[in-house]
C-alpha cells in the first residue's frame, strides 16, 4: 500500500516513514504542510494519508481541513489524524459522516511500533483505529445511555471503537469469545443501536453513535 505523511517536524516524520515501512507501506511523498498534501494525494493517489493535526503557517487545524478536503475529494484514500493532545472536537468531526477508513492517534502511541503500525494498517484496509484517550473522551460525552452500562460493557465498547474483532477483544481481556459477543449483545440494547451481523459494521454504528455527541 501506498502512503503519504504530513508532519512538520523532521525528526518525527522520520520515523514515520520508518514505522511505515516496517509495516509493509510504501512511502510515496513526505510533505510539511497542509497544501503540499493536498498536492502529493492528487499525484500519488495513495491509500493512506498519515497526517498532523496541526500544521504551518498557523499550528490550528490545517491537517484537520486538509483531511475533510481528502475525505470529500478521494474517500477511498484512508486518513489518520495525529495529535498530541486529545482534541474532542476534531475527533468528532472526523467521524460525523463516514468512519470507514479513519484513524485519530495521538503522537506518543508511535513508540509502541507493532501496535501503531497495526493500527495504521486496519484503517488503509477500510477498518477505523481510535486512541483509547479519544475514545474515553467521547464516552464521557454521551452522559447518560452510558450510565446503563457495566464497567466491563464499556471496556468492550471502547475495544470496539478501537476497531478490535470479537476475537481481538476477547484476547485483550482475556475472556471468551461468547463472553464478548454477549456483551456486544447488552451494549446495543442499552444503547438503543441495531446489531449488525459484520464486526465492523458494529463499529461502525458505535463510533456514529459516539461522534454523535459533537458540539
Amino acid at each position: 500500500m501506498r502512503a503519504v505523511i504530513a508532519k512538520d517536524s523532521v525528526l518525527l516524520r522520520v520515523g514515520l516513514v520508518k514505522v511505515l515501512e516496517m509495516g509493509g507501506f510504501q512511502v510515496v511523498a513526505e510533505v510539511n504542510y497542509a497544501e503540499a498534501l493536498l498536492a502529493a494525494v492528487e499525484e500519488h493517489q495513495p491509500e493512506l494519508a498519515l497526517v498532523d493535526v496541526r500544521m504551518p503557517p498557523t499550528f490550528t487545524d490545517e491537517g484537520v481541513r486538509a483531511a475533510a478536503v481528502i475525505r470529500r475529494g478521494r474517500p477511498r484514500t484512508a486518513v489518520v489524524l495525529l495529535s498530541q493532545y486529545v482534541e474532542e472536537r476534531y475527533a468528532a468531526d472526523l467521524l460525523a459522516t463516514n468512519t470507514s477508513g479513519v484513524g485519530y492517534l495521538l503522537k506518543q502511541r508511535v513508540a509502541d511500533v507493532q501496535d501503531f503500525a497495526a493500527a495504521v494498517r486496519r484503517v488503509a484496509e477500510g477498518g477505523t483505529a481510535l486512541d483509547p484517550q479519544v475514545v474515553a473522551q467521547l464516552l464521557l460525552r454521551r452522559g447518560d445511555p452510558l450510565a446503563a452500562l457495566t464497567p466491563r460493557e464499556r471496556e468492550v465498547l471502547a475495544l470496539m471503537a478501537e476497531g478490535r474483532s470479537n476475537a481481538g477483544i476477547a484476547e485483550a481481556l482475556t475472556v471468551s469469545e461468547s463472553a464478548v459477543a454477549k456483551h456486544i449483545n447488552n451494549i446495543f440494547a442499552k444503547l438503543d443501536l441495531p446489531v449488525a451481523d459484520a464486526d465492523h459494521r458494529r463499529v461502525l454504528a458505535v463510533l456514529r453513535f459516539l461522534g454523535a455527541s459533537r458540539g
